[in-house]
């Protein structure tokens, strides 16, 4: 048999199961850390609830996948989760799902990896929405994730603290209701809503058009250069977030 006859006939089972996200649909990867808790707690024992360390290798991490030549408009993160917002029009490996998810995965881990000096792994699911309205309430449901469990770290990491055991501090948090769990961190002199805003609702990543100017090296002119600038959110806007972040991606 010819080699390409060959090639095409092995490539049908290679591509059997391939799916395409079809147009004019919104697409979102998330991704999640592949073990992490076992990572922050005893390979690395980092600061708890949250870490500095650990949130700047996020960072990071968003910033390479920003820029890792697909055209996202809007990142998020809180944890060890991600989420990246496509423009509706991007193209990448045409819209093809093992080659997104698994170039998404690969680009984050291996970022991550970088930055945090220590092996850390990544997953990474696509969900497909089909209006902006949908997509705002995606982040929206993100960010109130990011919330609940922001409240329970604390609670448990206090308790433990304290002496409690893991099952103990557990069994206690899933009596209480969040404005007990409120009242406890403030009887251990801790205000929840004082705290910082990216441990409670994450953290957002987002493009902005600046205007640099520089000097023509041909004509020795002054010119004035239009650019897309990479900013991130340490306090998103709560109340407001869905009006916030709607107004941004109105622009898509």
């Amino acid at each position: 048999m010819k080699f390409n006859d060959f090639d095409a006939k092995m490539r049908l089972y290679e591509t059997a199961a391939d799916q395409f996200v079809p147009p004019d649909l919104y697409m979102i990867a998330r991704l999640d850390g592949r073990g992490f808790t076992k990572l922050s707690k005893e390979i690395l024992d980092l600061e708890k609830p949250f870490s500095m360390e650990f949130r700047d290798a996020m960072i990071s991490t968003m910033k390479h996948l920003m820029n890792s030549g697909f055209t996202i408009e809007y990142g998020y993160t809180q944890s060890d989760e991600i989420s990246l917002l496509f423009h509706p029009n991007d193209q990448s490996f045409n819209r093809k799902y093992r080659k997104l998810l698994s170039v998404l995965a690969g680009e984050a881990s291996a970022a991550f990896t970088h930055a945090l000096q220590h092996i850390g792994v990544f997953d990474c699911r696509l969900c497909i929405l089909p209006t902006l309205d949908l997509v705002t309430d995606y982040f929206l449901w993100r960010a109130e994730d990011a919330h609940r469990n922001s409240l329970n770290a604390y609670c448990y990491w206090k308790l433990r603290e304290q002496g409690k055991s893991v099952a103990e501090a557990t069994n206690r948090l899933q009596k209480l209701s969040v404005a007990e769990k409120n009242e406890l961190l403030f009887q251990m002199n801790i205000n929840y809503n004082t705290l910082p805003a990216w441990q409670k609702r994450g953290m957002g990543f987002y493009w902005q058009t600046v205007y640099k100017k520089g000097l023509n090296p041909v004509t020795n002119e002054e010119t004035t250069v239009e650019r897309r600038e990479l900013l991130y959110e340490l306090e998103l806007p709560f109340p407001g977030y869905k009006e916030w972040l709607l107004h941004m991606l109105n622009k898509l």
